[in-house]
């Protein structure tokens, strides 16, 4: 919109009622602040000053230096009256002292003294009665693209009355200094409830403004009765409504993204009694290895205004080289919504009939896919096992780690797991809507001997569900997890649907099946507080 010197807040115009302003906030002495900016002039700032190049496809690519994904352990809640009894503080969410921040943000507002800021004032939910005002105020114009392709832009009406209700300061360039601090390292990324602010710094992985806000909904929502969900969605032309649990790797953007269903979203949906909307406005998919055939929707939507992180441009063409993992496993594309043909522009549908819970199982014994019933599937929103996948956080190595993360999306849940998991029992209840389970991982063999699935055969199963396709499908229950299975799929090898047959040894197959058997049982007494006949849905010891 536009670019102005730093000056005073004009008096006329009323303060946001909830979060402080720039001036407030004591951002001042800027040497200029450009606000709300179009999409092509970011482009041509984050250009210009040298923070990333434009590729062969229009798309402007960026390089996020040593912190190529989330840097999970430098998060830290600001412990303090109004939040802190709410909160389930641990590993996941870490306190901090109401003075380290307030110590934090002073150092920041001198790093930002006489230096250019660039502040996008946005919205994080479709729903407007649910919707978050977020404004997020960045030193990189790259940033600001980026906030504006993934959250949701205000009209010129919305903007002039825009009130933010939290704000984000995202200063990468600024290094925190642990011993002066109270940090744990250089980066950190500190939300503060009571402030109602997110501070961000010593990375430039764009990954962490996205997360932080889906942090403060985690928190916010709930108190509505609105559950947040780490979920893509999409809806068929009878409006029949799906989600798409599951951590990142597991293929939520890429099997919501079809071209015969209309994608409400692809990562954060809040389920309402309304129904289900997108708390985005934009899609942040991974594309390492992004192929064209089996992903058009997203290979398409590489194009201007596309923001890409650590994707590896030829040299001499500035083609993208999406099968080169030199930097990152975790390389990313962050486009508007409406990139994606088929998107609901509304960002809202009704009630889901179909939930699929995504895990990516590197052990290679899971069934590729199980109808689970609502014990089980209580039993596995909790558990949400999967494997994450090397780069999509800063300390995993080359190989996939079996976790097991709550809500498949336990790092950016503020409150305790059980509470999403009552939500979410209320509303399968209510709502009657079929719940999968479906592995994305290895078969005939764990990592390092088996293969992934082959994503047509997991398109396939996704279709059938989808369909209503295996009403009438014979089904088996698996001994040891006891999850029924079903027997054949239409475009699924029998082979595939029973894991054990896959293997070229049963008796290693058994083995591995009864390890991570005891792994879930281990993780599952952490939830004491939930319905016996829920903990009983989960495998057995033998």
């Amino acid at each position: 919109m536009s670019s102005t010197a730093d000056r005073p807040t004009d008096p006329t115009v009323p303060a946001p009622d909830r979060a402080e302003t720039l001036d407030e906030l004591g951002l001042t002495g800027l040497k200029a602040r450009h606000q709300n900016l179009s999409q092509a002039i970011l482009v041509e700032h984050a250009l210009r000053r040298g923070e990333g190049e434009l590729a062969h496809s229009g798309a402007a690519a960026f390089r996020t230096g040593p912190y190529t994904g989330r840097s999970p352990q430098d998060r830290f809640i600001v412990r303090e009256p109004s939040s802190e009894a709410e909160i389930a503080w641990g590993k996941v969410n870490q306190p901090i002292a109401p003075e380290v921040f307030d110590r934090l943000l002073d150092r920041v507002r001198e790093h930002l003294h006489g230096r250019d800021v660039y502040v996008m004032d946005t919205l994080a939910g479709a729903d407007p009665t649910h919707r978050l005002p977020v404004r997020v105020v960045c030193e990189r114009a790259y940033h600001a693209l980026f906030a504006r392709q993934l959250f949701i832009t205000p009209g010129r009406d919305e903007l002039a009355r825009f009130r933010p209700e939290f704000t984000v300061v995202a200063a990468p360039d600024f290094k925190a200094d642990p011993a002066r601090d109270g940090t744990r390292s250089e980066v950190f990324i500190l939300l503060n409830f009571a402030r109602r602010m997110v501070l961000i710094g010593g990375t430039l992985y764009a990954g962490e403004i996205k997360k932080s806000v889906f942090s403060l909904l985690n928190f916010l929502l709930p108190r509505k009765g609105v559950m947040p969900m780490h979920c893509s969605a999409n809806v068929g032309d009878r409006g029949d409504v799906a989600l798409f649990f599951g951590l990142s790797g597991t293929g939520k953007t890429t099997l919501s993204a079809d071209h015969r269903r209309h994608l409400i979203g692809d990562d954060e949906h809040g389920w309402s009694d309304d129904g289900v909307f997108n708390i985005e406005g934009g899609c942040y998919a991974k594309c390492i290895r992004l192929d064209r055939t089996n992903e058009p929707e997203i290979y398409g939507a590489i194009r201007f205004g596309t923001v890409l992180e650590n994707v590896v441009l030829d040299p001499e063409t500035r083609v993208c080289q999406f099968d080169d993992a030199s930097l990152t496993e975790n390389t990313r594309a962050a486009y508007p919504i409406e990139y994606i043909p088929n998107y609901v522009p509304s960002g809202r549908a009704g009630h889901p009939s179909r939930i699929i819970f995504l895990t990516c199982d590197a052990f290679g014994v899971l069934p590729p896919l199980s109808r689970l019933s609502a014990e089980q599937a209580m039993y596995h929103f909790l558990s949400g096992y999967t494997a994450k996948v090397a780069g999509t956080e800063r300390g995993l190595g080359a190989e996939p780690t079996a976790t097991f993360s709550a809500c498949f999306g336990e790092p950016f849940m503020v409150l305790p797991p059980e509470r999403y998991a009552d939500l979410l029992g209320r509303k399968l209840t209510q709502h009657g809507a079929e719940a999968w389970l479906l592995n994305t991982g290895w078969t005939g063999g764990g990592h390092g001997r088996g293969k992934r699935i082959p994503l047509p055969h997991t398109r396939a199963m996704v279709d059938a569900i989808l369909a209503g396709a295996l009403a009438e499908a014979p089904f088996a229950t698996d001994p040891i997890f006891g999850l029924r299975r079903p027997r054949s799929c239409p475009g699924v090898p029998e082979t595939i649907l029973d894991p054990r047959s896959s293997w070229s040894d049963p008796s290693e197959y058994d083995a591995a099946a009864s390890r991570l058997a005891s792994l879930f049982r281990d993780n599952f007494r952490r939830f004491t507080g939930v319905d016996p006949a829920v903990a009983a849905a989960g495998p057995q010891a033998a």
